[in-house]
């Protein structure tokens, strides 16, 4: 089978599944590059020598041969792309595509109502009902946005990104949760772009929340943004600097062994949080995750309270309390970090994920789809934005 991978640029999110698919396939997998990569996320540490990859393709560079392998591949997976015509091309000659995709409405599900966007809507997605196209949703509200312009029914599965799967033994893993307990002070871990959307500033008031009830703690901020500057200022107008470590940019290599030692891993992204592949990280790293329900991978990875807690996005007072009771139980702190850590060992890792997709291409081809009963290319179930803190604390069980 000859399988094509096309998105904008291939990450160090994307390479571990596309090295895996290349294990596999051989020659008969390329991934399609549509643009060189950003300066900003460059400067993040994501670029690499991805040009000794030998499946990687350049559309840019040779289109003639790109278009090529897209019109003759047995099967080809759509990430990020502006050029609509490579895939209504297939699906005109009647050949099988599958689309990834984030969120359509990371900045409110009210934009649906914009005629303009409707119609750009309907020619991308909408239209394609009667064709052979499936969606893989990377994320867990990418159903509902889809279902709102009503598109691919009954043809979506749950995706997402997967960084590399690091496998620990049992005796590494041991190790890890000896070196949490010997810690004196809560080890906080917070990793991100420091921009609004990813709220770098509830952090000042968990500081001053934990210094005021004596919990002894330091948060490690990594990352840089248009917020450095205000968070310094907070830091030192609360006097924080000794809780608060601002430790600016890292390799994503290096984000990664600081997770192997911190007790816990907070993300407090809103809706624009199409994923958030540093979760998958953190898990796999063996943290007590305590995450904003609104991130896109919170609802697909997080069970509450057994491998992970989830607070209402915005609601700072209850993730501040999540985390003190955290601080003063270790042994679950410990426990919800192995059932991370299993979570991803088990199911949402990139061989999983590289296994799951050959199958499902081998059912595309076949004409006869079946979804997985859970993780990767399971039924993408329709549970609208507005539903879904409660249904994840098993408030209200909606079945879509």
């Amino acid at each position: 089978m000859k399988l094509a991978f096309v998105s904008n640029y291939i990450n160090h999110h994307q390479t571990p599944i596309s090295n895996e698919l290349y294990s596999i396939l051989g020659d008969d997998y390329s991934f399609i590059q549509t643009e060189p990569m950003e300066e900003e996320r460059i400067k993040m540490g994501w670029g690499g020598d991805f040009d000794k990859l030998k499946y990687l393709k350049k559309y840019y560079e040779d289109e003639h041969e790109c278009r090529k392998i897209i019109m003759t591949a047995d099967v080809v997976v759509f990430g990020g792309t502006e050029d609509e015509s490579l895939i209504v091309d297939r699906l005109n000659e009647g050949k099988p595509v599958i689309r990834y995709s984030e969120r359509l409405y990371k900045e409110g599900q009210w934009k649906w109502i914009s005629p303009r966007g409707l119609k750009k809507k309907f020619h991308d997605h909408t239209r394609f009902a009667d064709k052979q196209v499936y969606l893989l949703c990377a994320g867990a509200y990418v159903a509902d946005d889809f279902n709102i312009i009503r598109a691919y029914p009954g043809k979506r599965f749950k995706w997402g990104y997967f960084p590399e799967f690091k496998e620990y033994t049992q005796d590494e893993r041991k190790a890890r949760r000896d070196l949490r307990r010997s810690h004196e002070k809560l080890e906080i871990l917070w990793a991100g772009r420091l921009i609004d959307w990813k709220h770098p500033e509830c952090l000042i008031k968990l500081a001053r929340s934990l210094y005021v009830k004596k919990i002894p703690f330091v948060i490690n901020v990594v990352g840089d943004g248009d917020m450095k500057g205000e968070m310094e200022a907070q830091i030192n107008k609360y006097c924080l600097s000794d809780c608060i470590k601002m430790l600016g940019m890292k390799p994503p290599a290096e984000v990664r062994e600081i997770m192997n030692t911190a007790d816990i891993f907070l993300l407090t992204s809103d809706y624009k949080e199409g994923w958030g592949a540093v979760l998958n990280e953190a898990m796999n790293a063996g943290c007590a995750v305590v995450a904003s329900h609104a991130a896109g991978a919170v609802p697909t990875l997080i069970r509450h309270r057994q491998n992970g807690l989830i607070f209402e996005s915005g609601n700072f007072d209850k993730m501040i309390e999540l985390i003190e009771d955290l601080s003063k139980d270790q042994k679950w702190r410990l426990s919800l970090g192995e059932n991370a850590y299993e979570t991803i060992e088990n199911e949402w890792n990139h061989k999983v994920a590289a296994a799951r997709l050959l199958n499902f291409s081998e059912q595309v081809l076949s004409g006869k789809v079946e979804a997985f009963p859970s993780g990767p290319i399971s039924e993408a179930k329709v549970i609208p934005e507005k539903k879904m803190y409660k249904h994840l604390l098993g408030v209200d069980k909606y079945t879509g």
